[in-house]
């Protein structure tokens, strides 16, 4: 029993290295290093029951993957239609290929494809002049075990592979500023001297609180300003004393009225429409950082106009609105944004967080019980955190998505070898 004692985010790292550096496996069985195969003249694996020898070979040259068997019995060739032989694989999950073989030129062939990965239990059942030759023996590759509650410690997060909808986003970068309405620029009705200022810098203030205190230099009788909207002194110009002279004393803000001009560039201008939903975020936390982030300040927006004329940078400028009733943004701050240009429904797709390389493929980790296993993946669109599958997983398949790379740790610490 493992006592895990550490705090959540470092302890799956710690794991980690013991797994990567340590001499022993994180799966609850340990892993053995296979004796290496006797191979015959076809680099295939030799089967042996007296003086009677199979060869079984995945061969692969050119073709899809299929097993072919070469016979002898005592050092000479045995033709192949004097055999009848059946190769049952049993792979994860239980799921059984049983390959049937026809007599072709000096061999036997199988009458499918061995699909990836070659991760399988063989059962080897021959028939000749009447004497039955068996054989069995495991051949697993990109597979390991890993029991329930160290899969939860490490944080080793699943989900079931089907049909998704990938969202297809544009970036764009901008600043926050004043909606129409939501900026108001106060200055004096009559001008004449500033005889008392009711607020500070930063304060804030609701509608109809009084502003300022002007003397009039024509009647000489004082009137009071009031605010006409709730919000914050964004400018002070005002100080008791001073002539008015027909200037902006004070500038108020609704900071809940605000909006993003971002800036559109090249041939994503045709793609941004009115109406387009925007994953809004200040420029300070990039998304990459932000998918790590307990608490990102990123808030749902929506395109509400698009400026007709390009600018000096031949960009296109668009108005993006949005809730600021948490204080999320303030006013100039930059932003970056996610701006959604098309979507699709696919009938496959996996998170791009599960994916992982093992030999040449790209692949995903299928979890069977407390098992896990690679699934060599043919891709297609990608779009956000989406990748559409086009072959190499079924769907239904309950796959890793979180923290993967700790199980690649693990089947290459084993040494599994892909035993053709």
């Amino acid at each position: 029993m493992i006592n895990l004692v550490f705090g959540d985010k470092v302890l799956w790292l710690l794991v980690a290295f013991a797994l990567i550096f340590s001499n022993s496996s994180i799966g609850s069985e340990e892993h053995h290093t296979e004796v290496e195969a006797e191979k015959g003249a076809h680099n295939g694996r030799l089967l042996k029951d007296g003086d009677f020898v199979i060869e079984l070979a995945i061969f692969e040259a050119g073709i899809p993957p299929e097993f072919r068997a070469w016979i002898s019995e005592n050092g000479r060739p045995v033709e192949p239609d004097k055999v009848s032989l059946v190769v049952t694989l049993t792979r994860l999950g239980n799921a059984e290929d049983k390959i049937q073989f026809t007599p072709q030129a000096d061999f036997l062939r199988g009458d499918m494809e061995v699909y990836e990965p070659h991760s399988f239990a063989v059962s080897i059942s021959a028939d000749y002049k009447g004497i039955n030759h068996s054989w069995q023996y495991e051949n697993f590759e990109g597979r390991t075990k890993i029991e329930p509650a160290i899969a939860t410690a490490m944080k080793i997060n699943t989900e079931i592979a089907g049909e998704a909808i990938l969202t297809e986003t544009v970036e764009a970068f901008g600043k926050v500023i004043a909606k129409e309405g939501g900026q108001r620029d106060i200055s004096a009705r009559f001008d004449g001297q500033i005889k008392e200022v009711y607020v500070e810098l930063g304060q804030a203030i609701e509608k109809g609180d009084k502003l300022l205190s002007i003397e009039s230099n024509e009647s000489l009788k004082s009137y009071t300003i009031a605010s006409p909207i709730s919000g914050v002194v964004l400018t002070r110009a005002a100080n008791p004393g001073e002539q008015t002279q027909g200037r902006t004393l004070l500038s108020i803000i609704d900071p809940n009225r605000l909006t993003a001009e971002l800036s559109i560039f090249g041939s994503d201008q045709r793609r941004v429409l009115v109406g387009a939903i925007v994953e809004l975020q200040g420029s300070e936390q990039s998304h990459s950082e932000q998918s790590h982030s307990e608490q990102p300040n990123q808030i749902p927006a929506k395109i509400v106009s698009i400026m007709p004329r390009l600018g000096v940078n031949q960009a296109r400028t668009v108005r993006v609105d949005f809730d600021n009733s948490n204080a999320d943004f303030t006013l100039g701050q930059f932003v970056t944004a996610r701006i959604d240009v098309a979507q699709y429904q696919v009938p496959l797709a996996v998170k791009r967080s599960g994916l992982q390389s093992f030999r040449d493929f790209t692949v995903v980790y299928a979890k069977v019980g407390s098992e896990y296993e690679v699934r060599m993946l043919e891709l297609g669109r990608q779009a956000g955190e989406w990748v559409e599958v086009l072959g190499g997983l079924k769907p239904g398949t309950e796959y890793v998505t979180d923290n993967s790379f700790i199980i690649k740790a693990d089947i290459e610490k084993s040494g599994a070898s892909h035993d053709h």
